[in-house]
């Protein structure tokens, strides 16, 4: 590493992979629960354990995106963070809010806007935990080299950071909320966030291809121009049934398919600029996910989200477990493994080791990507036979539901791999390491 603040980075993935284990483990007991339906109906109710399973996502993502800024931040800046004292107390605000979110959900306190529970005051914290980052690296930024992919990623996260805003405005009229609320919900994932993967996958492209920086900068105005051109409209899609004009059924259609167009760039990016490069970096398991996570997000967030988008089959489509089909792929694919894409790039030179257990990282990348993959397609056939069964014959929700068994079961089968695969992805990440390097060691690619 070349600047001391960029170790500031490591308790942030450590907190983030902690979280991503509950989140993990929270899935795995909601799944136990859609195929055993009285199983902790009592002590822990099903919707208790989804909200720690979804919030517990967006936090771990979070924490991750925040460390890997204070990763490449001082890198692309060439200078340190500007306030390391900052960046702690940041820390200790973001997870004392996440947790205390967590025993208010366990104590029935939240709000029931579904990724928005938490309780107003923990939302305060959270503002103020982003307000701390943001002034940290922007500060650091405005001081040091201005870079394509800074800018970038400030751009991202301040915007994150202003459309979180909506979470406080909860209006009474409840197509109005669910405008607002898509504000956070849909523009987070499918606008902004998009701003700081490209740039998170643009420096991971620059450091381990050897590709100019100019082309690859190139390649990023161009994602992004298309992620905000078909991100914003797109949430068009959201609006067809929430008593919004009928307008939106056009644009949301429309802009639908435009939205696959950046994840598409993304693949083609990543690919050409490996295929391009005359360098091979020692880190092969971080060059896997970093290949993989434009891949999966393609199918997951652009061609699953296709699929259900346009208002004619969004009519019969809406709410069923296509749905869920869709957001698990998406989520995994976009930011799960852009995370961890970056751990697995970043942890060995924060903790001064060649890479380390690859053939274990590897593997928790196929086990991981196999079974989210089978979990897709288990409740992509689910929701289908769901769509025919509720929407076309007019069957009662509750015998449906019986009908679905056979598939709840192979999605919980599908969750208990893919913790498997979890804990072999933090073993290898954070496990014994089989050679040190000196402090000062940076991992240079290899010519070959």
């Amino acid at each position: 590493m070349k600047y001391a603040t960029q170790k500031l980075a490591y308790p942030y993935f450590i907190a983030a992979l902690s979280l991503f284990l509950v989140q993990v483990l929270a899935g795995v007991l909601a799944g136990s629960i859609y195929a055993i339906p009285n199983f902790l109906s009592e002590s822990l109710p099903f919707h208790i354990i989804r909200m720690i399973h979804t919030n517990a996502l967006l936090v771990w993502l979070l924490l991750g995106y925040f460390g890997a800024a204070y990763f490449l931040i001082p890198e692309e800046s060439e200078r340190d963070i500007h306030s390391p004292r900052v960046a702690w107390l940041q820390l200790f605000i973001f997870v004392f809010a996440a947790l205390s979110a967590v025993v208010s959900y366990l104590s029935g306190i939240h709000e029931g806007r579904e990724f928005l529970e938490q309780p107003l005051w923990i939302k305060v914290l959270l503002v103020i935990a982003f307000l701390l980052f943001l002034y940290n690296v922007s500060m650091t930024v405005l001081k040091g080299r201005k870079t394509v992919v800074t800018t970038i990623l400030l751009l991202g996260m301040w915007g994150a950071a202003l459309l979180f805003l909506f979470a406080f405005y909860n209006p009474s009229n409840l197509a109005l909320d669910k405008m607002y609320w898509w504000y956070v919900v849909h523009v987070w994932v499918e606008g902004v966030w998009e701003l700081i993967m490209a740039s998170m996958l643009a420096f991971l492209l620059i450091k381990m291809t050897g590709v100019d920086r100019e082309v690859i900068e190139k390649w990023l105005y161009v994602v992004v121009g298309l992620a905000l051109f078909s991100g914003l409209l797109g949430t068009g899609h959201h609006y067809y049934w929430i008593g919004t004009p009928g307008y939106w059924q056009w644009i949301g259609s429309l802009f639908s398919v435009l939205e696959v167009m950046p994840f598409f760039a993304m693949v083609l990016w990543c690919f050409h600029m490996v295929y391009r490069s005359g360098r091979n970096h020692p880190n092969k398991a971080a060059m896997l996910w970093s290949l993989g996570c434009p891949v999966m997000a393609f199918f997951g967030a652009g061609i699953w989200g296709l699929l259900h988008s346009f208002s004619p089959v969004n009519f019969y489509s809406h709410g069923t477990q296509i749905t869920a089909a869709h957001g698990h792929m998406a989520f995994y694919g976009a930011y799960v493994m852009l995370n961890l894409a970056f751990f697995t790039y970043a942890l060995p030179q924060l903790r001064n080791v060649q890479p380390y257990n690859q053939i274990l990282n590897m593997w928790s990348f196929w086990v991981m990507t196999a079974a989210m993959a089978f979990m897709t397609f288990t409740l992509t056939f689910a929701g289908v036979l769901q769509t025919h069964l509720q929407r076309v014959v007019g069957m009662g929700f509750m015998e449906i539901q019986q009908q679905l068994g056979l598939f709840y079961w192979m999605r919980l089968l599908a969750g208990a791999v893919f913790l498997v695969g979890a804990l072999v992805y933090l073993y290898a990440a954070l496990g014994p390491a089989s050679k040190q390097v000196s402090p000062s060691a940076t991992l240079q690619p290899a010519i070959k």
